[in-house]
Parts: structure tokens; C-alpha cells; sequence
């Protein structure tokens, strides 16, 4: 029989309650009294909302990364030329802009370290998030080509994947090592990348 939550209100409550939490301590660090706690709510609450705790983590996470992919596409909506586009991604993602993405780090890298060897429910989740911000940046790419930026041979899917994986290693390194001159190299390495493909 399939689950239905007793009040989508309440429901998304403990989603936002909870989605900073999920994303610093993981599905397997976060116990009930934690999402107890979070929530100011009963387990039976919790539970009569979401089928179990793999549930609630699930709908965390989706919220962390529509919340951040919102963010980014509403910076390169706010940029007229391709390359400003691709440069707000890349920018939005340096320590100095402050954007308010979830706190604990990208939910993408956060949910595929955990979940990678157990629970491929929300590996599938980051799957789709990581390849939904692959498709946009690509997109963005051929609209530049089109509009005569960006140069007609530029590998628009090679160049996302390159784009995409810098920025998640910068934070890697910046939460590892917390030096931020290998945040600085990678950036700029990205920005490199975007200069190479502009036409003038």
C-alpha cells in the first residue's frame, strides 16, 4: 500500500527542519533523536509524514539541491553575455561570495561519498542532480556557440564535465585542507577553461 503523509505542511516543515542536518551528518549519523530535536516534533510525527528515515533524508536532500541549483541559475540568469553565465557558476562557488547554499558543503558531493556503496536510492538522487547541472551548463555552452561567443568547435558536454569538476574539487580541497590557495588555482583554472572557448 502506498504511503501517504498525514499533512504535506507538516511535512515540508521537517524538511527544512532537517535538510541542514542530513547534510552535515549523513543518513547513517543522523539518528531519530536528532530529527527529533531538529524538528521539535515526536517520532510518531515524523513518521506518520515520511515512510522512515531513508525518506526524510531523501526529501532533504532534494530540497538542499533545488535550493542550490536555484541559487546558481538565478546567477547566470542575471548575466546577459554566455560567459558571464558560465563565470557566475564557477564564482558563486568561491568562499568569498557568500552565497547561501546549505551549510556542511555541496549536497551533490555530501550524498555520493555517503551513499555510494549504501543506499543507491540517494546515490540515483545525486546521480540525477549532478547530470540535471551537467545539462545546464552544457546548454548554456551551445546557446553561446549559436550566438556566435563561444568558438563552433567547442566540446559543449567535455567542457561542462571539466567546468563541474573543478568546482567540486575546489571544495574538496577547501574542506580538507581549509588553504585556500588551492581553492584560488582551481578557480582560475575554470575561468581559464571559459576564456579558451570565447571567440574574441
Amino acid at each position: 500500500m502506498k504511503f501517504v503523509p498525514r499533512s504535506a505542511a507538516t511535512r515540508q516543515r521537517i524538511i527544512e527542519a532537517t535538510a541542514e542536518l542530513f547534510n552535515k551528518k549523513g543518513l547513517l549519523g543522523t539518528s531519530v533523536s536528532d530529527l527529533e530535536k531538529a524538528t521539535g516534533m515526536t517520532r510518531g510525527s515524523i513518521y506518520g509524514n515520511f515512510e522512515n528515515k531513508d525518506a526524510v533524508a531523501l526529501a532533504a536532500f532534494e530540497f538542499n539541491w533545488e535550493r542550490k541549483q536555484k541559487l546558481l541559475l538565478d546567477g547566470a540568469d542575471s548575466h546577459n553575455s554566455y560567459k558571464d553565465k558560465l563565470l557566475a557558476h564557477v564564482l558563486l562557488h568561491h568562499p568569498s561570495a557568500k552565497t547561501p547554499f546549505t551549510p556542511g558543503g555541496c549536497p551533490l558531493q555530501n550524498t555520493v561519498v555517503e551513499a555510494d556503496d549504501t543506499n543507491n536510492l540517494l546515490r540515483a538522487k545525486a546521480a540525477t542532480g549532478l547530470l540535471s547541472w551537467t545539462k545546464n551548463i552544457t546548454g548554456i555552452i551551445e546557446n553561446g556557440i549559436k550566438a556566435n561567443e563561444f568558438k563552433a568547435d567547442t566540446d559543449s558536454v567535455g567542457t561542462a564535465l571539466q567546468i563541474i569538476s573543478i568546482i567540486e574539487g575546489a571544495s574538496l580541497y577547501f574542506r580538507s585542507t581549509q588553504d585556500m590557495k588551492y581553492v584560488n588555482k582551481l578557480l582560475d583554472t575554470a575561468k581559464k577553461i571559459i576564456d579558451d572557448i570565447c571567440k574574441t
